[in-house]
């Protein structure tokens, strides 16, 4: 059952067409950044990059040297589109993309873990077996078949996301439209569909559509009976994102995805014509190996880790819409909002004396923004002062001061300011008791 499940061979022409889409996509991507000017406000015109905890030695390349960097990752991206040299170039891609997201999170965003992930996924998936140069050069690599375990990998990933994106919007503040008004009211000013946006009935729609399509859109999409409605669903809630949200390629790159649903046969009639259809549906298990065996479990364990990670929050202590411990990298996508405000009191340990500093004369307006609501970054700006005192002769104390809202709420004093927050160590996967307790429900 399970070499059945996993070894059969089908019809690879949804993952030969997804690959030149994906393709395309990682590369508009990369030339996006450059050309909107991401990679400015981002990485060159800040003087203090927030990178994640533990990846500090990983900086933006200086002067100009993000834009060569991010025009290479676009060089990757079209010679993964046309299948040349893809193994090679789909790896150095990951490693680029994994260490550009790893070296700032002021603009952080699920989608770009996503994008690590599918990125890992796609190195190991025989994606230029067809249609690419790679086959042109070797034609001993042509191949019109693939083994079914390439499905049961992405569609599982896609479940996971979508699934957890659905349960983490079961919370009081969705249910009750308050994210869906707050979202909305920021966009009141677009053209054409600013004023339906602020409407009650929209609200209702997108809080209780967002749940729905999130749970269901995976198994409405393996149904055949309601594939193509779910595929035309699926056409109007990425759209609708893109436009709304201005997202990235991600909405793309979701409606791409959509290739692994559709019958091979659909795939190949309307993608690749030329192409010989595969229809003998061998099994050809592996031979039972320790490099199998090895694959096997570290494919479990990975997709292990991907179940568990986003469950973290719920042991660490307190609200992670308060404390963002274990926020990140769990599916949390666009639930709440928060303003806040936050000063740093430096205090000299010899001297006594006290200087007040507000995040904006280091850091940018966008990250000081940041600043203000993710104790993370809050941290991380304690220890960046006191390096920054100590190139002084200058032995200090940092302590924050600040108050946050979250979807509105009245202010809360989000830090203890009796903790020196220089002299604290980050836990990852704990919480920390100068982070207050919240007052949310």
């Amino acid at each position: 059952m399970l070499n059945r499940l996993l070894y059969k061979q089908v019809d690879n022409s949804a993952l030969i067409v997804f690959r030149m889409f994906f393709g395309a996509l990682i590369f508009l991507e990369s030339v996006g950044a450059i050309f909107t000017g991401w990679i400015k406000r981002t990485m060159i015109d800040p003087d203090f990059t927030f990178t994640f905890i533990g990846f500090e030695w990983l900086q933006p390349l200086p002067g100009n040297g993000m834009y060569f960097y991010y025009a290479i990752m676009g060089i990757f991206g079209l010679l993964v589109m046309i299948g040349y040299r893809y193994r090679l170039s789909m790896i150095m891609f990951t490693i680029m993309w994994t260490a550009t997201y790893l070296m700032q999170k002021s603009s952080y965003n699920n989608h770009y873990y996503l994008l690590i992930l599918i990125c890992g996924i796609m190195v190991f998936l025989p994606a230029h077996r067809y249609r690419s140069l790679d086959v042109k050069r070797n034609p001993s690599l042509k191949s019109i078949s693939m083994p079914n375990w390439v499905y049961v990998i992405i569609i599982l990933q896609l479940w996971i996301v979508y699934t957890y994106a659905s349960v983490a919007k079961l919370y009081p503040d969705w249910l009750d439209y308050t994210v869906a008004e707050r979202l909305m009211s920021a966009r009141k000013d677009y053209p054409i569909v600013g004023g339906l946006l602020q409407q009650s009935w929209a609200h209702y729609a997108i809080t209780y559509f967002g749940i729905l399509f999130d749970l269901l859109i995976v198994p409405a999409l393996l149904w055949k009976p309601t594939r193509k409605v779910a595929f035309f669903i699926s056409i109007f809630f990425h759209l609708f994102n893109s436009i709304v949200f201005q997202i990235g390629i991600f909405p793309y790159l979701s409606l791409a995805f959509t290739l692994f649903f559709f019958e091979p046969k659909t795939i190949q009639s309307i993608f690749l014509k030329k192409k010989e259809f595969y229809t003998e549906h061998e099994v050809l298990p592996p031979k039972k190996n320790i490099w199998t065996q090895t694959v096997l479990v570290v494919t479990s364990l990975y997709f292990i880790i991907q179940i568990l990670l986003p469950l973290r929050h719920w042991t660490i202590k307190d609200d992670v819409l308060w404390t963002e411990e274990g926020h990140r990298m769990s599916w949390r996508m666009m639930l709440r909002a928060k303003q806040g405000f936050i000063t740093f009191k430096v205090v000299d340990k010899v001297s006594g004396d006290v200087t007040y500093v507000q995040p904006t004369k280091y850091a940018t307006t966008k990250q000081s923004t940041r600043v203000a609501v993710k104790p993370d970054m809050a941290w991380q700006f304690a220890q960046f002062l006191k390096k920054e005192f100590a190139a002084k002769g200058q032995d200090v104390a940092v302590y924050a001061e600040g108050k946050v809202s979250v979807n509105g709420r009245p202010y809360q004093q989000l830090f203890d300011e009796k903790v020196d927050l220089a002299a604290e160590e980050w836990h990852h996967f704990s919480h920390h008791d100068w982070i207050l307790p919240s007052q949310l429900y």
